[in-house]
């Protein structure tokens, strides 16, 4: 399935960015250009542009076959009962980050995940070779935007998004791992005070899933940060945020010294997002490899086209 290199120079072309369906109308591809404010001090593209890549081909994939709502991602048969899509848990795989004017494209596809979800896996790929530049995975569950409790799929609901489904393994690997809960006494670094913008909330009136991972890096040590680059990321996403919140940011690295960092090999750090009164936002865990590393290995290639 994951066999694809570019044939045609056509098929590098979408001028407005629209996208289209491919592989029988399974899989959504979108193109992007990496532009100047999308990079940060090494000319590659931040982490937040990438995700915010992935959000924007995952919403158009749903509008494209008619499952875009009055919410985002929501269904027409979701509408009527005020249910909206929620993402419990993302994982992400970074090979390369792409540079300042490079052209990438983004994948996406839906699968069914247990009995009360579903699974969105994304490739991004570069534009002009094909290469895998990244792998992400996600877990989405329902849940009623008036009442914010999660909800069983009904099956009119069902019966409109299981068509769209495609038959696939993860494009990445589940991390079993436990996502430990830190604190004031096993954190290393502890941010306060961080607080939503109205720019931050989404449509559904609650910050946008890509907000947590700046927070995240607002407590991730500054070496860190200077000498190496994020090459993978497991969110697992336990409440809401909103307007209001006033968060935490607190961060463990793991097996280095802090005073270190800066000459240090891979290092991983865990996370926690929590609002000051205690309650937890999100765990997470975070992988770390000295920048301009060369051994990023060879992780497939998106699914050939039939055009």
């Amino acid at each position: 399935m994951l066999d694809w290199k570019p044939r045609r120079p056509d098929m590098l072309i979408d001028p407005f960015g629209l996208g289209k369906i491919v592989l029988d109308g399974l899989v959504f591809r979108q193109n992007f250009s990496i532009r100047s404010y999308e990079i940060g001090a090494d000319r590659t593209a931040s982490i937040e542009t990438l995700m915010n890549h992935l959000q924007e081909t995952a919403l158009n994939h749903a509008k494209s076959v008619g499952l875009l709502g009055d919410g985002f991602g929501s269904s027409p048969e979701m509408s009527k009962r005020n249910l909206i899509w929620v993402v419990t848990r993302m994982q992400v795989l970074v090979d390369r980050y792409p540079m300042w004017g490079d052209d990438v494209q983004v994948y996406t596809w839906v699968s069914a995940s247990a009995k009360i979800g579903m699974r969105r896996d994304w490739l991004v790929c570069d534009g002009k070779t094909g290469e895998t530049l990244a792998r992400a995975s996600s877990v989405w569950v329902l849940m009623n935007k008036l009442t914010r409790r999660l909800s069983k799929i009904p099956e009119e609901v069902r019966g409109e998004i299981e068509p769209r489904f495609l038959n696939s393994d993860p494009v990445v690997d589940e991390d079993n791992r436990k996502l430990p809960k830190l604190d004031d006494n096993t954190a290393d670094i502890v941010r306060g005070g961080l607080t939503p913008r109205w720019s931050d909330l989404d449509i559904n009136q609650h910050v946008n899933n890509v907000k947590y991972i700046g927070w995240i890096l607002e407590s991730t040590p500054p070496p860190i940060l200077e000498s190496h680059e994020l090459s993978s990321l497991t969110l697992e996403y336990r409440r809401e945020c909103g307007r209001d919140s006033v968060l935490q940011s607190l961060t463990a690295v793991s097996g280095a010294s802090i005073g270190n960092l800066g000459n240090a090999g891979d290092i991983e750090c865990e996370h926690l997002l929590r609002l000051e009164k205690g309650a937890e936002i999100v765990r997470g865990r975070t992988e770390w490899r000295p920048k301009h590393a060369k051994d990023f290995g060879i992780v497939g290639h998106v699914p050939a086209e039939n055009d």
